[in-house]
């Protein structure tokens, strides 16, 4: 049976995140109800990442076996029967049964979006924070270059997190800012439930000027959730790409 690796965009508001859940809308609760209209059987469709409730995706990956053999057709009869849903297949093509989504990813990328202003959001409600006190971005930049490399995430893991380890490598965070709008970029191979957006929210406190940078070092020391500041909401966050070894 052939499978097929996906390219999936979504706008997170409408569901409880990516994993399935018994009558909640989810993102693979969706592409799963969509695959088997197509198939005329139950399909699992796996993703790269578990991404929650509202955190959206314009690179998530997945994967799924369908009878069907048609790779040129796959990705517009998927979003045929995903509609209405703000969920679209950009690309769906064959590969060997030995690709796994989740397993084989190589690395994952995130950025979460702040629109720095006073005024209320209108084009971007519910796709970025909207932070109105002036933010420092150079000193988050300062601050987010203390998170790199190898360490004990605990400050930054959700209570809830399954993770086997808080240890976690993190290649890259990186803080931009252009006009009202600042990106915070990030890559690591995987990240701990939340991570990303607690990182986000104590790296605000750093641009309000709440807190210095060095206190981003303290905290990640004290490897204790309690000296975490406040966590990110998720409209800001976007799974942004997932890399796969050649």
């Amino acid at each position: 049976m052939p499978r097929y690796k996906l390219l999936v965009e979504y706008h997170g508001g409408p569901y409880q995140g990516w994993m399935k859940l018994p009558g909640i809308p989810t993102v693979q609760g969706a592409l799963e109800d969509a695959a088997a209209k197509l198939d005329g059987r139950p399909v699992e469709v796996i993703g790269a990442g578990r991404t929650d409730a509202g955190v959206h995706a314009t690179g998530q990956v997945a994967h799924m076996d369908l009878a069907q053999d048609r790779p040129d057709k796959v990705a517009d009869a998927i979003n045929f029967h995903l509609r209405p849903h703000p969920i679209a297949v950009l690309k769906a093509e064959q590969v060997t049964d030995e690709f796994h989504a989740r397993f084989n990813a190589a690395a994952r990328h995130y950025r979460y979006v702040i629109l720095n202003r006073r005024a209320d959001l209108t084009l971007e409600r519910g796709l970025a924070w909207r932070v109105a006190s002036r933010l420092d971005a150079a000193a988050m930049h300062t601050a987010a270059q203390l998170l790199l490399g190898n360490h004990d995430f605990t400050t930054f893991r959700d209570t809830a997190c399954q993770a086997a380890s808080p240890v976690k490598t993190l290649d890259s965070l990186d803080v931009a800012r252009s006009g009202d709008r600042i990106e915070i970029t990030c890559s690591a191979r995987s990240f701990l439930h939340r991570q990303v957006r607690s990182m986000v929210g104590s790296l605000v406190e750093v641009g309000r000027g709440y807190q210095r940078p060095e206190w981003i070092a303290e905290i990640l020391a004290a490897a204790d959730r309690t000296a975490c500041g406040p966590v990110a909401p998720p409209d800001g966050l976007f799974l942004a790409r997932v890399d796969y070894p050649a």
